[in-house]
């Protein structure tokens, strides 16, 4: 069994988008009738420009306009509950979706991603995500909900601090050394004190300030903000104005503080630019945990240890015409990996960072994750021939891009291995039959409702992890001791207008490459696979005792009759 950093045999760990389904009706629009002759005069009309039918270009123009428009419990989600932890490239995902069941699907897989077990019905982070915004709703309202405000980014990204310093009437002060000493009066301000946060550092201090008076605390990096006799001359002087060894009219010669000169001025003028450095850190995306592995891929440092090596494997799966799901998968034999054993179980820890980026090298999507590989000590010889894959799904728009990756065997440090490729990431448009990558794996399940759309190598209701070979000219290899399943999406399939119902002949067939010969065929009607949608999914599981040992390919044909398009799609196997 496999829990979120756990893997028993076969790892399969989602870290990115899963597919969302792009089935739907299309909206249908009646165009306005031409006009007819007046009956009372027996002559032909002229049209009224504000009726006249649109042609097909603009009819499709308008639906594409109503189907992005987002509104609603949406709109809310997005702009509210997952705004201060959505990603960019999420963001862009999720607008691009056509209708609410991709969004109720992309939202599942969106909380599943961090779930820290996604083996478990409950989701602890995003139990704790929504507490943490009707906490902040609760208590940092100030003429806007809680979440809006500084504090209540702060809390909902970071939780609680370790400690407050809260001064809600402000008043008399003292300041500390550090600000330049002496007596002043405040407006009410709070420091929160944390200990840690990872990716911004130890013993962090972050200021709000509420100058209005009003309680909307703000962020601030400026000490002096809280200062409500800043700019009152002669009054809330610090401990060297004083002494009359510095003017108040100094403080404002520059800097991002306006603290003034005395015991420790030189010094704290050295820190304003950590305090810049802290603002951006708070409010930058997750950090890269694996900064090692991250010099390999950005600095393309060399190897020094041995070569550790895994095989790659991409596929393309649409999700919306300007969006598409890129699962990625990695495959990592048992036997490169160093295991550790203690108290009878043998354990292996991988470390993986991987980076999708642009021709002009800016990074569009990264991920990271330290997979367990763990055996019973007495079954670990028999199972260093096997394999363990690795699962990600990424949704990038039709490009071309570079995939780099990176993984590090945690228990030999020196054992590195890295991948770099261009990829090309088709456009699905919206009226040209395709199809998406054909898949082939030795196991195929169908998962249930809860689980459609989310989980370990789940596209839609399928549970199909994809066999993956060393490079694009050797084929996948099977015994004839198991199934061979393959899995496959068409798209854009013509609708009848009368019928609204699709209407095309799907033909898959086992060819045994050798001699050319068609060895199995099975046609089907595309109606039986999804009578009104213009979006079908081929899936069959056969056996493969009947086969004898060579080289073969699955073929599958599309020809749909509406449109009068062909296409097809074909992947190599071997049976051993």
């Amino acid at each position: 069994m496999m829990s979120n950093r756990r893997l028993f045999l076969s790892v399969a760990l989602v870290c990115g988008l899963v597919f969302i389904p792009a089935a739907g009706l299309r909206a249908q629009q009646s165009a306005s009738p031409t006009a007819q002759a007046n009956p009372a005069t027996g002559q032909g009309q002229e049209p009224d420009p504000l009726k006249r039918e649109l042609s097909d270009k603009q009819k499709f123009a308008a639906q594409n306009a109503v189907k992005h428009e987002l509104k609603g419990a949406y709109k809310t989600w997005l702009d509210q509950d997952a705004s201060y932890i959505i990603s960019d490239e999420e963001r862009k995902a999720f607008k691009s979706l056509s209708n609410d069941e991709e969004r109720e699907a992309f939202i599942e897989q969106f909380w599943l991603r961090r779930n820290p077990n996604p083996d478990s019905p409950d989701n602890e982070f995003r139990e704790e995500h929504y507490r943490r915004i009707a906490y902040s709703n609760e208590h940092f309202a100030a003429g806007k909900p809680g979440w809006k405000t500084d504090r209540g980014h702060i809390y909902i990204a970071f939780g609680k601090p370790d400690s407050i310093e809260s001064h809600p009437s402000g008043g008399s002060y003292n300041r500390p050394i550090d600000e330049g000493g002496g007596e002043t009066s405040t407006f009410p301000f709070e420091i929160w004190h944390f200990r840690y946060l990872e990716g911004v550092g130890e013993n962090i201090d972050i200021e709000f300030v509420d100058t209005c008076q009003c309680g909307d605390y703000h962020f601030t990096i400026d000490r002096s903000e809280k200062d409500a006799l800043l700019h009152v001359p002669g009054a809330g002087q610090t401990q060297w104005e004083e002494m009359g060894m510095a003017k108040k009219a100094d403080r404002f010669k520059g800097g991002a503080e306006r603290l003034g000169t005395g015991p420790m001025g030189s010094s704290q003028q050295s820190k304003e630019f950590d305090r810049i450095e802290l603002a951006a850190k708070l409010f930058a995306p997750p950090p890269v945990k694996f900064k090692d592995l991250d010099n390999f891929i950005s600095e393309h440092t060399l190897l020094n240890g041995p070569v550790f090596p895994f095989d790659v494997r991409t596929d393309f799966i649409k999700v919306t015409e300007n969006t598409v799901l890129v699962p990625i998968t990695l495959q990592i034999k048992n036997r490169d990996v160093t295991f550790v054993t203690k108290e009878g179980v043998a354990k292996g820890v991988v470390n993986i960072l991987g980076k999708v980026t642009t021709l002009t090298h800016k990074t569009v999507q990264t991920f990271e994750d330290t997979v367990e590989i763990q055996q019973p000590a007495e079954l670990l010889q028999k199972t260093l021939d096997r394999q363990s894959i690795y699962w990600k799904a990424l949704p990038l728009l039709p490009g071309l891009y570079r995939l780099d990756i990176a993984i590090k065997d945690v228990n030999n440090p020196d054992h590195i291995g890295i991948y770099g490729k261009g990829i090309a990431v088709p456009t699905f448009h919206d009226e040209k039959l395709a199809t998406s990558s054909l898949i082939l794996a030795d196991q195929m399940t169908t998962v249930d409702s809860h689980s459609i759309g989310a989980g370990n190598c789940v596209i839609g209701n399928t549970k199909i992890c994809p066999r993956v070979s060393p490079n694009a000219a050797t084929p996948i290899k099977f015994k004839r001791t198991q199934d061979l399943n393959f899995w496959m999406q068409v798209y854009n399939l013509g609708i009848d207008e009368t019928s609204k119902s699709n209407l095309a002949t799907v033909t898959y067939q086992i060819i045994d490459t050798t001699t050319n010969n068609v060895i199995f065929e099975k046609q089907l009607e595309s109606k039986d696979l999804g009578l009104h949608s213009d979006q079908l999914t081929v899936e069959k599981s056969l056996p493969m005792a009947g086969l004898q040992p060579g080289k073969y390919k699955v073929m599958i044909k599309i020809n749909d009759t509406i449109s009068k398009q062909e296409i097809a799609q074909s992947a190599p196997f071997v049976v051993e």
